[in-house]
């Protein structure tokens, strides 16, 4: 079994499509206004994002996008790094890992 697509509740759809395309390689399939957007990774993954008022994400929640290797891990926190955000370096952890909290509060792990 592979899970087809997970659905994010987001308060802004466009600005969570942009950093998600900007830093992590999603690219918009399409969209309906500023409401719905329906995003794909290169694995044909679907990840939709949907517009709502009051969200919350658990502690706990969190997205994971995997690597290729280290050198990539770095790449990408590097862009985080030079895009503003507040990353810590990837380390070993259970794997060479780094986190990073969306704009839309919801956390992401990049891994190797």
């Amino acid at each position: 079994m592979k899970i087809n697509h997970l659905n994010l509740t987001v308060t802004d759809v466009p600005a969570t499509q942009i950093f998600l395309e900007t830093y992590f390689g999603l690219t918009c399939k399409s969209s309906k206004g500023k409401g719905f957007a329906v995003m794909l990774d290169n694995d044909d993954f679907v990840l939709t994002l949907m517009k709502g008022n009051e969200v919350h994400y658990p502690k706990s929640f969190h997205i994971g996008f995997s690597q290729k290797n280290e050198e990539e891990v770095n790449k990408i926190n590097q862009r985080l790094k030079e895009g503003g955000f507040n990353v810590e370096p990837p380390k070993q952890l259970h794997r060479y890992t780094f986190y990073v909290e969306s704009p839309e509060g919801f956390l992401i792990e990049v891994f190797y």
